[in-house]
């Protein structure tokens, strides 16, 4: 059976899912998960509820599995958190965790993509 790294956050649930411990996030696969359209609606959508939300809850322009992938990217960056609770995957901002590594940024990049919606008219 293969050993789990101790490092690793567990699932609180039998279903694990893997994430990145606060040390072993990187800035640039940060700012990689980020640089992408339907992850950065994907975070806007996370910094704005106080609560976890189920993936079921986004309504992305792309497929199941394009979803799926977006939201991989995001919680093997470090961006988000997702735990299984029953059936339902969760998914929360790690916002503690970034906001210590790389002060400012989360906000930075919220304030941007606000002020760059507005700008282009997208609402």
């Amino acid at each position: 059976m293969p050993t789990k790294n101790p490092s690793r956050t567990p699932a609180p649930t039998g279903r694990t899912l893997d994430h990145p411990a606060r040390d072993e996030i990187r800035l640039e696969e940060v700012l990689h998960a980020l640089s992408d359209p339907m992850r950065l609606q994907i975070v806007r959508t996370l910094a704005a509820e106080p609560e976890e939300l189920s993936c079921s809850l986004f309504e992305l322009p792309v497929s199941k599995s394009t979803t799926t992938h977006h939201f991989r990217v995001l919680r093997e960056s470090g961006v988000i958190n997702q735990i299984y609770r029953g059936t339902a995957k969760m998914n929360a901002l790690r916002r503690a965790d970034l906001d210590e590594l790389f002060p400012g940024l989360i906000d930075s990049v919220l304030l941007g993509a606000e002020r760059q919606e507005r700008r282009l008219g997208g609402g």
